[in-house]
């Protein structure tokens, strides 16, 4: 009889295990679960990809022109299977690029594994298959077309192709990847700014602009276009007024200094340092630590049919200084009253907006910085800038849908050790877990010989 129990309990033991492995093989046909554990999440779509599946309210078709021979297509498939499983109408199909190599001449295909990917009557064409490439087509295809950002040049402005420590090349070479172009507008070639212009960029001149260019710039504005203005310290009198006047927007004299920023190690105190921001469209959500170089204070002067929002202010401790400061001598500036400086907290960043004038637009937006220090090729890697300056020219442009994407960043592959964390590593492995193993395969082998 008991052995009769065992066999029942042997075949009892098989059956139910047979059920559950049947259970779990059902199971995972009907339920998806995946889970990404490596640093960073490298192996799924980052946060800013999955912000920009979400803007595309409508079917997305990828046509890849891959050879049918070898691994390509698997290749493709796989990697955009992370994109359909945020986006299940995101489609994909293949084409032989042999059978028809006119075709393929005409639509310039010259790659093997070329995707084209349409999007409500628009196409991107990609030559590389990785996520940055791809999330940027996609970006410029919620975009629309190609954005025109002039860039007023001939009076020592920070070039937008330039790779000068002041010149704002690299943020704009990042830029043009997400659908906008940077043109040069020089007045002494053209005597206003060119239609289809959707925005103009004076970028900290440093020279006085002749009054034929300061009455093309108040002209565009006046007419309804979208302008960023970046300035600087001693910057207020380069026969700007006009502009300013316009805009009911002052610059205000001297530089602003900020007693806190010690606290941050930051050993110049015209560095402005912020963390928070005064709730705006551009800011909104925005947590990043932004680094302004040297600033100018901004006062609004009237209240005209401008909207004007604050979006970038100094902390309480901060004060328009001046005196001029020498950071290879010991500093010793304080506030002082008698003299016309302002104590803070004081406006740098102004976002202007108002019902435009012109009829093909419904919003006319301005925004007015007292740095452009903060986008040059110098700083731009400073914590949030980039992010910060992306958000303004989205802004800009009317592509709300962008403004608050999350910030784009590499992921960090860097480890920092010190040396004597190097050092301790070193014996752990080469010392420590040797000998560790040697005394516990001792161990193993002295118990067993006392058996």
């Amino acid at each position: 009889m008991r052995t009769l129990f065992r066999r029942l309990d042997g075949w009892l033991f098989a059956l139910i295990l047979l059920l559950v492995a049947g259970a779990v093989g059902y199971l995972s046909t009907r339920i998806f679960h995946e889970s990404d554990w490596t640093a960073n999440g490298r192996s799924s779509l980052s946060p800013e990809s999955r912000a920009v599946l979400a803007t595309l309210d409508g079917p997305v078709d990828i046509v890849s022109y891959a050879n049918p021979q070898g691994d390509l297509r698997q290749t493709v498939a796989g990697y955009l299977q992370r994109y359909q499983q945020v986006k299940p109408d995101l489609t994909l199909r293949f084409v032989d690029p042999q059978l028809d190599p006119a075709k393929m001449r005409e639509l310039g295909i010259t790659v093997d594994g070329a995707l084209i990917v349409h999007y409500r009557g628009r196409e991107q064409r990609l030559d590389e298959l990785s996520e940055r490439s791809l999330t940027n087509a996609l970006e410029r295809l919620v975009r629309g077309n190609d954005r025109i950002v002039a860039f007023v040049t001939g009076d020592d402005e920070r070039r937008a192709d330039g790779k000068a420590n002041a010149d704002l090349g690299t943020f704009m070479a990042q830029l043009e990847g997400r659908g906008m172009r940077a043109v040069p507008l020089n007045f002494s070639q053209v005597s206003a700014v060119p239609e289809h212009t959707d925005l103009v960029v004076l970028a900290s001149p440093t020279l006085p602009l002749p009054p034929g260019a300061v009455q093309a710039l108040v002209t565009y504005v006046q007419n309804g276009g979208n302008l960023l203005w970046l300035t600087e310290p001693g910057n207020s009198d380069l026969g700007l007024g006009p502009l300013s006047a316009a805009l009911s927007v002052r610059v205000l004299p001297g530089v602003l200094v900020d007693g806190s920023g010690a606290a941050l190690g930051l050993k110049d105190p015209r560095m402005i340092a912020l963390g928070d921001y005064v709730p705006n469209a551009i800011t909104r959500g925005f947590t990043l630590t932004t680094l302004f170089p040297q600033v100018s204070a901004l006062a609004q002067i009237a209240q005209g049919d401008w909207a004007v929002h604050a979006f970038l202010r100094s902390s309480p401790q901060s004060w328009t200084e001046f005196k001029p400061i020498d950071n290879s001598q010991p500093s010793e500036i304080r506030f002082d009253a008698a003299s016309g400086e302002l104590k803070g907290p004081l406006d740098f960043g102004f976002a202007l907006s108002r019902l435009s004038p012109s009829p093909d637009k419904s919003e006319q937006r301005v925004v007015v910085i007292g740095d452009g220090d903060f986008l040059s090729n110098s700083f731009l890697g400073n914590g949030g800038n980039r992010a910060l300056g992306e958000r303004v020219f989205d802004w800009l442009l009317g592509d709300d849908k962008l403004v608050d994407l999350p910030p784009r960043g590499a992921p960090d592959r860097i480890m920092q050790i010190s040396q004597g964390e190097l050092s301790a590593v070193s014996v752990g492995f080469l010392i420590v877990l040797p000998v560790l193993l040697l005394l516990i395969g001792t161990l193993i082998v002295w118990r067993r010989r006392r058996r």
